[in-house]
């Protein structure tokens, strides 16, 4: 059976069992999932910049009904949080190394940083096990049922018993090759974080949505998914990771201000779809080839709170050095 005959079957008995006082409609049906088209290779630049820009100042400056947005303080409260995906990379030498490296990295005194390493699920004991306290751990995804007849599924419930207390929800990657659709992402969301799991939530856009001028339509329709299954107190449990599809292992980075303008407007659905509180509260990661040389730039914008990295992640010394770029968050440093 595929993936999303799976998840019908679990969604009526197992979704229902997210903690209670969570503000949903009925359960969504994940049948009639849109397959995303995987990353583009891009051979001209992004165009649609300047849409993106225009809806941004439109959400933020009270276009978006609701709430006021204008309350919402720009950046996260908290740690600038940096979270390193290592997919489905590595064998057991690699991962050895790779964690010696973090181990004998030195994070800069002013890089007030809470780093996340995501390694593969195989490895997650070893790394549990040798890599040093500073670095927190992930998993990549997990199931929304405790037990059952779920072959290669890992459930929420087994990665807290695993004292792994972090899982990414929602990558692009999932959505595309699994076909997790939105309504899919909302429920695991709200079923990990009822089990005690905190969140790096993913949502993003493909080349050919942005050019349509789709990116924040996009965004917020994946961002509603999570909104419609968890409480506004389980917002201090999410993390929202904004990956651009077209940038991912694309070598092709959003501009700074690109990213600040999606995430600012980011900021302000969520100030008008849940609260402006929540919304001044949540930390917004940016994700989308980010490496040593530009981390620091992006890290300057006001709404960036953090960085999911990729490839990247899979060298200790550039991931070090995409740690320490937390020491130019200028919100965070004036505050």
């Amino acid at each position: 059976m595929s993936v999303v005959g799976i998840a019908n079957s679990v969604v009526a008995a197992g979704a229902s069992r997210a903690s209670p006082g969570r503000h949903r409609r009925s359960a969504p049906p994940v049948c009639g999932v849109r397959r995303v088209a995987g990353p583009t290779v891009l051979h001209r630049s992004v165009e649609a910049s300047a849409s993106v820009s225009l809806q941004a100042s439109s959400v933020a400056s009270g276009g978006a009904s609701g709430r006021g947005a204008s309350m919402v303080a720009m950046a996260g409260s908290g740690r600038f949080v940096v979270g390193g995906n290592w997919k489905c990379n590595g064998n057991t030498a690699s991962i050895s190394k790779l964690v010696k490296d973090l181990n004998s990295g030195e994070i800069h005194a002013n890089a007030d940083v809470e780093i996340i390493c995501a390694p593969p699920m195989v490895y997650l004991p070893k790394v549990v096990s040798t890599l040093d306290r500073r670095f927190a751990i992930s998993a990549q995804n997990c199931w929304v049922g405790k037990n059952g007849a779920f072959t290669g599924e890992v459930s929420a419930e087994m990665l807290t018993d695993a004292g792994i207390p972090w899982v990414i929800l929602g990558h692009s990657e999932r959505r595309a090759m699994c076909e997790e659709s939105d309504q899919m992402v909302g429920i695991k969301v709200a079923y990990a974080i009822s089990n005690g799991l905190s969140v790096m939530a993913c949502v993003g856009e493909t080349f050919d949505e942005r050019q349509a001028g789709d990116t924040l339509n996009v965004c917020t329709r994946q961002l509603r998914a999570i909104v419609d299954n968890i409480s506004p107190a389980d917002w201090g449990k999410v993390v929202i990771a904004y990956e651009p599809v077209w940038a991912i292992g694309t070598g092709v980075v959003a501009t700074p201000a690109e990213a600040q303008d999606v995430h600012a407007a980011l900021r302000a659905y969520v100030a008008q779809a849940v609260s402006p509180e929540v919304a001044s509260a949540v930390r917004i990661q940016y994700g989308g080839s980010v490496n040593p040389g530009n981390c620091e730039a992006l890290a300057k914008m006001e709404d960036i709170d953090g960085f999911l990295v990729g490839g990247a992640s899979l060298s200790g010394p550039d991931f070090i050095t995409i740690c320490n770029a937390a020491q130019y968050n200028r919100v965070r440093v004036t505050q």
